[in-house]
Parts: C-alpha cells; structure tokens; sequence
C-alpha cells in the first residue's frame, strides 16, 4: 500500500517538473538579441523627397540638381524613389521633364469631388486637340486642312483656356501664322509621361477608332512636343501675349 501510494506522489512530481518546464520555456529569454534596426535611407533620398513633397508643382531635374549635394546622380535617385513609392497610396510621377507626387491611380476616386461639372468638348475642339498633338508644331490653316472643314476661332480659344495647348511661335511663312503645340497640363490630365506615349496606328485600330480600309500610305505621324523652334518657325513676339494669342486670355485669334 506504501509502495503505491509513493509510486503516485513520484508521478505526479513528474507532471508538476513538466508543467514548470513549459512555463519557463514560454518565457522570452533574457539574452535574447533586439530586434535590428531599420536602415537609414540614403540622404540623398530623404532630400529630393523633402523637395518634391514640398513643392506645389512638378519640378525639372536641373532644379533638383541644384538643391542635392554635389555628385548625386538625379535620374538614378528618382529611379529608386519611384520605385519605392511605386506600391505606396502615392506614387512619384514624370510629367513632361518635370517630377511630382500623385495619388495612386486606383486611389483617385477616394479624392474625387461630386460637385466638379464635366465639360465635353464639341467634336471640333477633340478633333483639333488631336491634330495639334499628332502634328504639333501646327497653324490653324494646317489644323482645316487636316480637318476638311474651316474651324472657328472659338474652338482654339477653348483649347487656350483649358491649356491643354499653347502658341510656340510664328510660321516663317506670308502672313506669319501662329503655331501651336501642347503643354505639360495636357499630358497631365491624359496620364502621359510625354507626348510620344499618344497611342499609334495599331492601337488606335485596336480600340475601334479607326476602322475601314484606309488609303495606301497613310500613318500616324510620330508626335514630338520638342520646345526648341524648328528652322521654319520665328519666336513669338511680346505683344503676342497680349492679343489672346496664350492663356489665360480668351480673345480671338490675330
């Protein structure tokens, strides 16, 4: 009976040494090692992060050339700053040759206003947008040309005031037409790094628009928004600006 009763008390001395076992083994080690520390980002980084956040406006890479310590390669930092907000809520964009922070795209709505009004372009304006940004730099008699049809003056003036384009300056030809181009708010609004992301021949018959057999030789011309004149062009002139030939005036056309 002795026997037995001892036999118990050892078994359950056993389970109690485990259970003590257990609980100090749940127990976070005192020697453990701390967690490492988070890497320090490059100075360079956190600088043209600070300059790009701050600015009310995209910015070239010549200005933020200037603002970074001397032998930081600008295009290899914004690679890697695009890259790492390129997952994150907002994502660094190129616009032009300019750079700037937005929304990620599949956030936008988030900060889309119901009270913004819509406001279509008339056929005429989409039409003519779209010749002065395949054929830029264009006049307005190269724009009827193209078109078929004579285009009101009205219809740059809409343009104008949208600055979606912009005068470049003056044809070297009788009468010294203006010329017109696009501007960094049009590839803006259409999400384009630059005007030659405009979709070719192939995509636009892949969308539907352009269908039917077109006639032998027809292209989509290669469009280029280079602001340096071209040899047939002449600088605008200062009064110009002051006849409604640019934003934000709205006056007709001389």
């Amino acid at each position: 009976m002795t026997h037995k009763k001892t036999h118990k008390g050892k078994g359950s001395m056993s389970s109690a040494v485990k259970k003590l076992v257990v609980v100090q083994n749940n127990e976070p080690a005192a020697d453990a090692a701390p967690a490492p520390a988070p890497l320090a980002r490059p100075e360079e980084l956190r600088l043209l992060e600070a300059l790009l956040f701050a600015a009310d406006e995209p910015l070239d890479e010549a200005m933020l050339a200037r603002r970074l310590p001397d032998g930081v390669n600008v295009k290899t930092t914004l690679a890697q700053l695009r890259d790492e907000y390129a997952t994150r809520g907002v994502n660094l964009v190129r616009v032009g040759k300019k750079w700037t922070f937005r929304t990620a795209t599949d956030l936008s709505w988030l900060l889309t206003k119901q009270i913004v009004e819509t406001r279509k372009l008339s056929r005429a304006a989409v039409e003519t947008l779209a010749i002065v940004a395949y054929h830029q730099p264009v006049t307005r008699a190269e724009v009827e040309e193209i078109r078929g049809v004579a285009t009101a003056t009205g219809t740059l003036d809409v343009l104008l005031k949208t600055g979606w384009i912009r005068p470049r300056g003056r044809r070297k030809a009788p009468g010294r037409p203006i010329t017109y181009g696009t501007t960094e708010a049009f590839l803006s609004h259409f999400g384009l790094e630059e005007v030659g992301d405009l979709p070719g021949l192939d995509e636009l018959k892949g969308a539907g628009l352009i269908e039917g057999n077109l006639p032998p030789g027809f292209a989509v011309p290669l469009p280029s928004d280079d602001l340096t004149l071209r040899d047939d062009e002449d600088p605008l002139e200062p009064g110009d600006l002051d006849l409604g030939l640019a934003p934000p005036s709205s006056r007709s056309e001389k």
